[in-house]
């Protein structure tokens, strides 16, 4: 999935992640253009997964 995509479909996404995990917060989730570096470092602090299996597991989503 590239940005463009990401970017569209966040909000779905948002809601997925926070049922599988529960402790990410709208604070972790929220998406700021230019900063998804510090999008996906916040859920590996959380979900305590590297930011490829990070990737994928929003891909898969």
């Amino acid at each position: 999935m590239d940005k463009t995509e990401l970017k569209g479909k966040w909000n779905e996404l948002k809601g997925k992640l926070k049922q599988q995990y529960a402790d990410l917060t709208d604070d972790d989730l929220l998406y700021i253009e230019g900063k998804e570096d510090e999008l996906y470092g916040r859920i590996q602090q959380k979900v305590g997964k590297s930011k490829e299996e990070i990737k994928k597991l929003i891909a898969d989503l």
